[in-house]
């Protein structure tokens, strides 16, 4: 019996991820740093107007804030190499931050619709010139922060939730500037509060996209690419390849999926010396048909089959 691991040659080295890793850092750290400078303004503008649109932005910018704080901090902790009971390090950060953006953003929703809907029945005075002035600056620096982070690897589910958060608040600071000027031309104080709800609309869905995502990765469902009845049907149609059992495909973190697979030959292949033969074109079936860098195969003898519990 024989028991192997390869990675392929798919994915980048681990220098050339801690390349990534670390670019991906400074990315967010520049938007990081535009985020704090802005929401100090925008709180600022949001109690001076009486604006609860740009209090919304100001809150979902402070959750913004944290998001990428612990992005970055996730980034880090995912470049450490694995160590004692960590055997993947600590890859999985990324995914909990990313799981953490999303339930962020539904708490800050759940925020702004409560408020929105109080300011719907109890419109209060809101200063549209205020409101306008600080909604383009918004969108200006929302504009430079995404495109900052649009440079990071967007594979990266921690990266991919962090520009979602961006995003949505450039959204809705354009939602903002349409209520502002509406506010300045009708007197239509309600705008301000129907242009939060457009905000809670796209929060929400960001939020259902990275719980997805990251949910699929924290319960080791088979990643997208991989559709196991497939990779069961190719592994099979190697030579001597009698039946493959315990197959089990899930993913690490982002761009990093795994295999593993009780592999049954004929018992020939063992006296014969076949097997590391086998073995690679196992490996390279699954790197050239399913993109998986990291495989694990337990090679079994037909006569070995009468010993395994727990068969699936």
């Amino acid at each position: 019996m024989s028991h192997a691991h390869k990675h392929g040659d798919t994915g980048p080295s681990g220098h050339g991820r801690d390349m990534i890793i670390d670019a991906d850092a400074r990315f967010l750290a520049i938007a990081l740093a535009l985020i704090l400078g802005f929401m100090v303004v925008e709180v600022s503008a949001g109690v001076l107007s009486g604006s609860l649109a740009l209090l919304a932005d100001a809150g979902h910018m402070l959750i913004d804030a944290g998001a990428l704080g612990a992005s970055l901090w996730a980034a880090r902790l995912a470049a450490r190499p694995a160590h004692g009971v960590w055997t993947y390090g600590y890859k999985r950060a990324e995914i909990l931050s990313a799981a953490i953006n999303g339930i962020t953003l539904l708490v800050v929703s759940a925020l702004i619709t409560v408020e929105a809907s109080n300011r719907l029945s109890h419109p209060a005075s809101v200063e549209g010139r205020v409101v306008v002035a600080v909604a383009l600056l918004g969108v200006v620096v929302n504009v430079v922060a995404a495109w900052v982070l649009a440079k990071a690897n967007r594979t990266s589910l921690n990266v991919e939730g962090s520009f979602q958060h961006i995003l949505t608040d450039l959204y809705a600071f354009i939602a903002t500037l349409i209520a502002g000027v509406i506010i300045i031309l009708t007197g239509f104080g309600r705008a301000d509060a129907l242009a939060s709800l457009v905000v809670v609309a796209l929060m929400l869905k960001a939020a259902w996209t990275l719980l997805k995502a990251s949910g699929r990765i924290l319960l080791e469902a088979a990643p997208d690419n991989v559709n196991l009845d497939d990779v069961r049907a190719h592994l099979l149609g190697i030579d001597h390849v009698c039946n493959v059992h315990d197959l089990h495909a899930w993913t690490v973190t982002s761009s990093l999926p795994a295999l593993s697979a009780h592999v049954v030959l004929d018992d020939a292949c063992f006296s014969e010396g076949e097997v590391p033969h086998i073995l690679d074109e196992l490996q390279d079936c699954l790197i050239g048909h399913f993109d998986v860098e990291h495989s694990t195969f337990q090679m079994e003898p037909s006569s070995h089959l009468d010993h395994e519990s727990g068969m699936h």
